[in-house]
């Protein structure tokens, strides 16, 4: 995906994206209504948070979607905390997010991207190109499964 992907029409506004080697005050605010507010995580931000690179999609200026990426060891890149406001939904903010982590991770040599999916989203994933593995396993009593996808 390039910036040329990243749409720029009336339905999402103006779109543009940032990257982040710290966590930045947008992806806070975005994984604290997502995660925190929605879902009842309590644990949303840890110490990996200082080692990922973190994406940003801002919709006419403001923090719309985010999801962070470490960096790649022995050639896969693990996503996640991905996650789009409410109030942006519907306009494929999520998906341009991993798009757009995929784009960085091949930039840095990675040949596979891997992430722990909530099952309740799995589909989304298939959709990018996703495949599930081995058995569900639960993060904060959240039924998880593991991802991967082949760049």
């Amino acid at each position: 995906m390039s910036k040329a992907d990243l749409p720029n029409n009336e339905s999402n506004g103006k779109i543009e994206y940032r990257f982040y080697s710290t966590l930045p005050e947008e992806a806070k605010l975005i994984r604290t209504e997502v995660f925190m507010e929605e879902q009842g995580f309590k644990n949303e931000f840890d110490e990996d948070d200082s080692r990922c690179v973190h994406a940003v999609i801002l919709s006419d200026g403001k923090p719309a979607a985010t999801g962070r990426m470490f960096p790649p060891e022995n050639g896969v890149c693990v996503i996640g905390r991905i996650a789009a406001r409410k109030i942006f939904r519907g306009k494929n903010l999520g998906a341009k997010t991993v798009l757009l982590l995929e784009e960085k991770a091949r930039e840095l040599g990675a040949e596979k991207i891997a992430l722990s999916a909530q099952c309740r989203v799995q589909g989304f994933y298939e959709k990018l190109g996703y495949t599930a593995s081995g058995e569900v396993y639960s993060d904060e009593y959240c039924p998880h499964i593991h991802m991967e996808k082949l760049l």
